[in-house]
């Protein structure tokens, strides 16, 4: 894996890897693979955004532990800024459009935080004429998981092909602390936020799901992990484009 990346960075003419470091398991793979690919080649960024103090604790532990250059960009004040100009927009106001559906607008809002992310590992990536290395795996990716523009805006997907237990194994053979590899999967889109809890079912059942097919796993899971596949299918591809009769 680690001499794929290599190949695409040279297929590129690119010098080497960005790879935004949220404290989860994912991302920690990713820089560490990045950082075998490309040993002189490699940024690390950790992104918070009124985000849970672990997170960065944890992505911080996985940069000492492999000794990764690292950089801190703190998005909570340009978060705030983005949030005061939409409200300041009339007719687009974020307490207008809470008044009409308060869930869809904590979404909303959440989504921010991953596009100001990807901005702005790419303002490094070009500074350092990098790619960017996203952090999606096969589990993700199949139910749309992820932040169009957002973390679904990169360059590579090295994980792609994986489910989320066999990025797991491949943490553990890559010696990732224990402690990153066995917390809860979280986006960080909230305070309190887990993947299973917005997802409705396990990775587990997704990657039954997945490799099995839906009679192996209940009814009622299939149905919300083919939603959801469908909800999100305009991910998976580029825009439409219309082309004139």
């Amino acid at each position: 894996m680690a001499g794929w990346l290599r190949q695409q960075v040279q297929a590129a003419g690119s010098r080497g890897i960005v790879v935004g470091l949220s404290g989860g398991v994912d991302s920690a793979v990713v820089a560490r693979l990045a950082q075998l690919a490309m040993p002189d080649g490699v940024m690390t960024v950790i992104m918070p955004a009124h985000s849970d103090p672990r997170d960065a604790q944890d992505a911080t532990l996985v940069a000492d532990a492999f000794k990764l250059p690292v950089m801190t960009v703190d998005l909570s004040e340009p978060y705030d800024a983005l949030l005061d100009s939409v409200q300041e927009t009339p007719g687009s106001t974020v307490r207008g459009l809470a008044s009409v559906d308060d869930s869809a607008t904590r979404l909303a809002l959440a989504n921010v935080k991953p596009r100001l992310r990807m901005a702005t590992l790419y303002f490094v990536a070009n500074r350092l004429n990098y790619l960017v290395a996203g952090t999606g795996n096969r589990s993700e990716i199949a139910i749309g998981y992820y932040t169009k523009y957002g973390d679904g805006g990169v360059d590579l997907l090295p994980l792609g092909s994986l489910v989320k237990s066999e990025v797991r194994a491949l943490a553990r053979d890559l010696g990732v602390p224990a402690s990153v590899i066995d917390k809860a999967p979280s986006a960080g889109l909230w305070l309190g936020q887990t993947d299973e809890g917005e997802m409705g079912f396990t990775y587990a059942e997704l990657e039954d799901y997945l490799r099995k097919g839906p009679a192996s796993v209940t009814p009622a899971v299939a149905m919300k992990i083919e939603r959801l596949a469908r909800a999100s299918e305009h991910k998976r591809h580029l825009p439409p484009v219309f082309q004139p009769s």
